[in-house]
């Protein structure tokens, strides 16, 4: 028999004994994986069942329904087995954990509600894991996303008895240049609604520490003001969209200016100085980059000349729009019905699909970050609408929020097309979601806030008339 005829039965009965053994412990893992999900308490609904008849109006309704949303969010999280915080989660469902751009958004209606423990608890959770270089975690959690996934697609709830840990790191690997700026922002915005200066002072060197770091995104650091970012790297990150982009440029000028302002509160005047010229330069290269006067916007970043409401909306509701810019880009969101059905749609046009992440694409949800519509991109179009003055737009707004609200009993996460929740086979919207809660009783507060000082100002200005 020659060496190639020959057969070894002993070595095809170990590799089967060793296929066999691999096999039944891969079997046995996942049987303790899943079981150890599928025991995790179902997932109950967060929906309000309260009646028409117990409040005012649909208003009072819905504000109620947005509160009792938002405060489901918090949550009492262990950082070590002695430390506990009181944090601020994304969602219920899809994203019991924190994440640094949706508690900051969420912050806002938190302040307005004058619930402070939370965010100041929150902020210090954050703060507590900066990196020496400065940077800030994108999220603290406890679960990586493919637990997260299973627990929602088998309708179990969560654990958050475990210990949170901070991820730096976007999915796509990038790091959050707009939720490093956005947990500054949260910080002095607490400081001044609070007055708790001791915060700032004992917070400020760890402030100054996030700004430094964000400086290293800069590219030619002594030409360049403006951030570049990666792909998939903000809180569009489905959408391959880098470089230089206006939404994460609008917060970076946004967070200068806060230091600005904190600067001089702590009597710091060379540092009020360095932070105000910074934002001065960033708000002229935003000018100079991204507005068009043919379109009669800010372009989304130098290759995408999309109207992205993120950016263009905070710029007007923030101050750096000039008058005649602001009405321009409302002109423009109103004549392409970006509020409607369900204010606001992200962008116009739609991103092209190659942008796309191919997870949302195989997963049904492609216009999840371009033709759907978010609350919190609306009540920055309701706050934008009412600084400009146009405060019976911002009423319509207003209501088609809370009717939306009202008739789903939640805030949910994210609205197609045609007015309903965006969901497919593979994804269930997030219910409810904090961040659009707390930007949806934010921007409410500010047009109610519009309209008292209009109620004051109307009879002095007909005195004077007369």
């Amino acid at each position: 028999m020659s060496k190639q005829q020959r057969v070894y039965p002993e070595y095809g009965f170990w590799s089967g004994a060793l296929f066999g053994t691999i096999t039944g412990m891969a079997s046995l893992l996942t049987f303790q994986y899943l079981s150890g999900i599928l025991r995790r308490p179902r997932l109950t609904s967060k929906a309000i069942l309260s009646e028409r008849e117990e409040f005012e109006n649909e208003e009072a309704q819905a504000i109620f329904i947005s509160t009792e949303s938002l405060r489901s969010g918090i949550q009492t999280r262990r950082l070590t087995h002695k430390l506990n915080k009181e944090i601020v989660h994304a969602g219920y469902r899809n994203f019991s954990e924190s994440w640094a751009r949706d508690f900051s958004f969420a912050a806002y209606g938190l302040l307005a509600l004058k619930q402070y423990n939370p965010i100041k608890e929150t902020l210090e959770a954050f703060l507590w894991h900066q990196t020496s270089e400065g940077q800030l975690p994108v999220k603290l959690h406890s679960l990586n996303v493919i637990t997260r996934f299973m627990h929602s697609f088998f309708g179990r709830e969560q654990p958050t008895e475990m210990l949170l840990r901070p991820k730096y790191l976007s999915a796509h690997g990038a790091p959050s240049l707009d939720g490093q700026a956005l947990l500054v922002i949260a910080a002095l915005e607490y400081t001044q609604a609070t007055g708790n200066l001791a915060f700032l002072e004992k917070h400020w060197e760890e402030l100054k520490a996030a700004i430094s770091w964000l400086d290293n995104y800069r590219k030619g650091v002594d030409q360049d003001p403006l951030l570049h970012q990666g792909a998939f790297a903000d809180w569009a990150d489905s959408v391959a969209r880098h470089g230089r982009v206006l939404y994460t440029n609008v917060i970076y000028w946004k967070a200068l200016s806060e230091m600005a302002l904190a600067s001089a509160c702590l009597d710091l005047q060379q540092e009020a100085v360095y932070y105000f010229v910074k934002a001065e330069n960033v708000s002229r290269a935003i000018n100079r980059y991204f507005w068009r006067n043919d379109l009669g916007y800010f372009i989304t970043s130098e290759k995408l000349t999309q109207l992205s409401s993120d950016g263009n909306l905070l710029a007007i509701a923030w101050g750096l729009a000039k008058r005649e810019q602001a009405e321009s880009i409302l002109r423009v969101m109103k004549e392409t019905r970006m509020a409607d059905p369900v204010p606001t749609r992200v962008t116009h046009p739609a991103y092209p699909r190659w942008l796309i992440a191919p997870e949302n694409i195989l997963g049904g949800m492609a216009s999840y970050h371009t033709s759907a519509s978010w609350f919190w991109i609306g009540a920055w179009h309701i706050i934008a609408l009412a600084k400009t003055g146009y405060r019976d737009e911002a009423q319509r707004l207003v209501s088609s929020i809370l009717q939306v609200i009202v008739r789903d009993r939640q805030v949910n996460e994210v609205y197609a097309p045609n007015g309903q929740p965006l969901a497919s086979m593979w994804y269930t919207p997030e219910a409810p979601l904090t961040w659009n809660a707390g930007m949806v009783i934010h921007a409410y507060h500010v047009l109610e806030n519009s309209r008292q000082e209009e109620r004051k100002t109307l009879p002095l200005f007909d005195k004077i008339m007369e």
